[in-house]
């Protein structure tokens, strides 16, 4: 009887591997299990992570960057399992590009506003320095 090829698909990481992979700590990992945002399978007391959880990590650490509160991640992986799957995941998650777009931009306004602000208070202050001295 021949040996089962082991695939890609089938490749499973540790807490190291999966931390290492994606730099970040076993705390953040372990925090994020504790969330429910990813189930890895437990052997005694070692975790073993699946090829689903390795797409979740990449997905949540993805969402975190684009500035994404991790509720709202929840939501879009949690689509992904629904009837309609991707599409669903995909129409929600553009409505909220589109509000996160919409923050960010608002957020670059006020601080280019700032630095200008800040920039005309600084010649202020030169200005008035120049006169005292």
């Amino acid at each position: 009887m021949p040996t089962p090829v082991a695939t890609d698909l089938d490749r499973t990481w540790t807490i190291r591997e999966i931390a290492d992979e994606f730099a970040v700590t076993h705390r953040t990992v372990r925090h994020y299990e504790d969330l429910g945002l990813i189930t890895p399978e437990r052997r005694g007391t070692t975790r073993v992570y699946h090829r689903r959880d390795r797409t979740r990590l990449a997905l949540i650490l993805r969402g975190k960057r684009l500035g994404f509160p991790l509720e709202e991640i929840r939501t879009i992986i949690d689509l992904y399992d629904r009837p309609r799957g991707r599409a669903s995941q995909l129409e929600y998650v553009l409505g909220q590009i589109d509000e996160r777009r919409t923050d960010l931009e608002q957020r670059r306004r006020d601080l280019e506003d700032a630095i200008t602000e800040l920039a005309e208070f600084e010649r202020r202050c030169r200005a008035d320095l120049a006169r005292l001295s």
